[in-house]
Formats: C-alpha cells, sequence, structure tokens
C-alpha cells in the first residue's frame, strides 16, 4: 500500500491516509508563518505503525517546506529524531539569528 500526504490548511495539519482508506492514518500539526513552520505533534494510528506513515509525512511535508522557502522548527521528537538521521534535509531547520552579549 501507498501512503498519501496532503496539507490541510485549515486544521493546520499535514495528514496521511492508505491508498484506497478514506481515514487518517497519521497526521503532523503545524503553526506557519510567511517565513516558517514549526511542526509541533505527529501522531501514527496503531494500526499503521511501522508501514511508512510516519516517514512519509514529514518527508513531503519538508519537501513542501524547501519549494515554499520556509525554515522548519521541529519542536516535535519525531521530526528532530527524523531529520537527524536524514541529514540531506539539515539545511531546512530554522537557526536563530539573534545574539545575546554581555
Amino acid at each position: 500500500m501507498t501512503v498519501k500526504v496532503i496539507d490541510v490548511p485549515g486544521a493546520r495539519r499535514y495528514e496521511a491516509r492508505m491508498d484506497g482508506d478514506s481515514a487518517v492514518a497519521g497526521f503532523a500539526e503545524y503553526i506557519r508563518t510567511a517565513e516558517l513552520i514549526a511542526f509541533v505533534h505527529t501522531e501514527v494510528a496503531p494500526e499503521h505503525e511501522g508501514k511508512g506513515v510516519g516517514s512519509e509525512l514529514v518527508r513531503t511535508s519538508l519537501d513542501e517546506a524547501r519549494t515554499a522557502g520556509l525554515r522548519v522548527l521541529a519542536t516535535c521528537p519525531f521530526y528532530a529524531g527524523w531529520i537527524e538521521r536524514h541529514p540531506e534535509y539539515a539545511d531546512l531547520l530554522y537557526q536563530a539569528r539573534s545574539q545575546v552579549r554581555d
């Protein structure tokens, strides 16, 4: 089965569905501004764990962030861990630009 991921801006989340199934298999909630998207929570239904749903949620959403020119704040531990294992996405991570000086 394949995983299809779509952005649902009204719900502020990406949703994943298994091919041919209308039920949501997983989702990734986000907060988005004009320059940044913060991924705050990811959930995969227990019956779909281990089927690549979470990975496809992350990959699709990060690819869309790259296309839109957005920086990514991975506050969700699943996103942070996934990006750590896939360094080709590390360039998307938000880096604080302010510097505190004494």
